[in-house]
């Protein structure tokens, strides 16, 4: 039976990670838990080795029981009755076995119950649950609803509900609505203050995953005669206090064991978490960061199997007297899925330790006044977060669905077909472009960094690492793919029309996106020699786009825009 954390050295490679060393050392300040919990890490080496322990647990259960009942539960799926969501029976089965393992609320704090593990290896294990079922990645990671709860909720609300999460209970996050998609601001749940202090929540909400949820976050209208974000708050609805029932669950393409859920809310019962007005400005922007990163880590993990199962019939499926893999064509399209793999986890992971370190960094504000080097630090770390969530949510998700398109091309025609795990693992890829934000928002989230030079600075330290002379010939491409993407910038900042702006961001921002994930892996390939393939391939790939992207931009002038836009 497959273990699915110790059969993929690269995940080792991302953990070990020169900066983990100062991401665990904040996090457990000084270690001082070993006090109180006996569980707790003695010293660094300690907290790693305990991080690989529980991510060997993941990669058992998930190669065994989690990827075994991964095809049952999408023939299965959820279903709908009596004002309840149903579970497959093999979600059921491995939402029980995460519990048993203790692998719910792994990111909380020890005395809540939880594993007090960083955002990095936490990650890695969604990466890894998602490898086994994309769908029932979504279910196990809505635990990290629980970080909202802990950075936003009261001192009595984190005691009574984040142990909850800690021992297995289900989280969503209700937020859009049938008239409110992405545009969050237009939600009209209405959230009524009783004579007594308490809350009612009336209305309906539409595609929430996990509705029927044990513990919600929900974002309503709280503010009398609002139409706009201002208006809105969060709440906690606890599912034991009645009030909500689920009119139908949706038939979706894929991730069929991930009940989608359309929720009627009627005097529903539920607690303000934070301040009146901050749900949308403040505490759904903390949600979606760190969905964002979640999706990331899904999509890497559909990468994984789609390459993983390409490369097995690659190497099983002869024709013309000869393996499959054998034939330049196929060999390729393989290289390819590699080396965007492998740059969706670098970038995934880059991303990652940057949220961990801003995120601990606040967590101790809270305990004692930062000094004002950590304040500089959290600034800097939250800056570079904020930039890179959406590019690893936008470009991971969309190479996930090319690795899965391109699974089923090297399958063929049994591709097609329901007997092979590449049909499913198509159909689940598709959402991940879509939700948490599609990839078209993604880069309206990115585009300030483009042109406030954040992706600059990250490229420019990049570029200072000095790399073995076998790799020098990658670095002085990417130098030169560097100069066209500034040229790009350049030119679009000199035709100063804003329609014309918005229309060349997606390209701008993919091209900074090819140059910092070139960069990583090139940064990989130097501190570890497995990764010089995906290197040079990707540089290849990144060279591509980059200049298909400068020539298009360089060549395209204001007047063309009508030829764009429907009218």
């Amino acid at each position: 039976m497959a273990n699915f954390y110790t059969d993929n050295p690269d995940l080792r490679h991302h953990l070990t990670h020169p900066l983990m060393r100062k991401i665990v050392e904040l996090k457990e300040s000084n270690f001082t838990d070993a006090e109180k919990f006996d569980y707790a890490p003695l010293d660094f080496d300690d907290a790693m080795d305990n991080y690989e322990r529980v991510l060997e647990v993941v990669g058992e259960l998930c190669g065994g029981l989690i990827a075994e009942n991964a095809e049952g539960v999408d023939h299965q799926g959820a279903s709908c009755s009596d004002g309840r969501a149903h579970y497959a029976d093999g979600t059921v089965a491995n939402l029980e076995a995460c519990r048993q393992a203790g692998l719910m609320g792994m990111a909380m704090p020890r005395r809540f119950g939880g594993l007090n593990f960083p955002i990095t290896p936490y990650i890695m294990a969604a990466d890894i649950v998602s490898r086994a079922d994309t769908g029932f990645e979504n279910l196990w990671g809505l635990q990290d609803c629980a970080e909202t709860l802990y950075e936003f909720g009261d001192e009595d609300q984190k005691a009574r509900f984040i142990p909850r999460v800690c021992e297995g209970e289900t989280m969503s996050m209700d937020l859009t609505e049938p008239d409110a998609g992405s545009d969050l601001q237009s939600v009209m749940l209405k959230a009524t203050q009783k004579e007594d202090g308490t809350w009612v929540l009336n209305g309906v909400k539409r595609f929430i995953t996990n509705g029927d949820s044990d513990i919600h976050l929900v974002l309503a209208r709280s503010e009398e005669g609002t139409k706009d974000g201002r208006g809105l708050s969060m709440f906690i609805y606890d599912k034991r206090n009645g009030g909500v029932t689920v009119r139908r669950i949706e038939n979706k393409m894929g991730i069929k064991g991930s009940p989608t859920c359309e929720l009627v809310y009627k005097n529903a019962p539920a607690e303000l978490c934070g301040s009146r007005r901050m749900g949308l400005i403040k505490y759904v922007m903390a949600l979606m960061n760190g969905a964002r990163l979640g999706i990331a880590a899904q999509s890497v993990g559909v990468s994984e199997i789609a390459y993983r199962e390409a490369l097995a019939y690659a190497k099983d499926r002869r024709q013309f007297g000869k393996a499959i893999i054998e034939f330049p064509a196929v060999a390729e399209m393989l290289a390819v899925m590699k080396a965007k793999l492998d740059a969706s986890r670098s970038l995934l992971y880059e991303c990652a330790r940057y949220v961990d370190l801003y995120k601990i960094l606040d967590d101790i504000s809270k305990e004692r006044p930062l000094t004002p080097e950590e304040r500089t630090e959290r600034k800097h770390y939250n800056h570079l977060a904020d930039a890179l969530t959406p590019m690893a949510k936008g470009m991971g998700s969309e190479y996930c669905n090319q690795n899965a398109y391109d699974c089923i091309q090297i399958h063929g025609g049994s591709g097609f077909m329901k007997d092979y795990a590449c049909e499913r693992i198509y159909r689940d890829a598709r959402i991940t472009s879509i939700y948490e934000g599609t990839t078209q928002l993604q880069v309206v989230a990115a585009i300030r960094h483009v042109t406030t030079g954040t992706y600059n600075s990250l490229i420019d330290e990049y570029a200072k690492t000095e790399v073995r002379p076998e790799l020098q010939a990658i670095k002085d491409r990417l130098a030169v793919l560097t100069e066209m993407y500034n040229s790009a910038i350049a030119h679009v900042a000199e035709v100063n029309n804003p329609t014309y702006t918005d229309f060349m961001a997606r390209r701008l921002v993919e091209m900074a996106g090819n140059i910092v994930m070139a960069y990583l892996l090139l940064l990989d390939a130097q501190r570890n020699e497995s990764f010089t393939k995906s290197a040079n391939v990707y540089a290849n790939i990144a060279a591509a786009e980059v200049t298909r992207h400068a020539e298009f931009i360089r060549t395209f002038n204001v007047e063309q825009l009508d030829n764009y836009l429907v009218k």
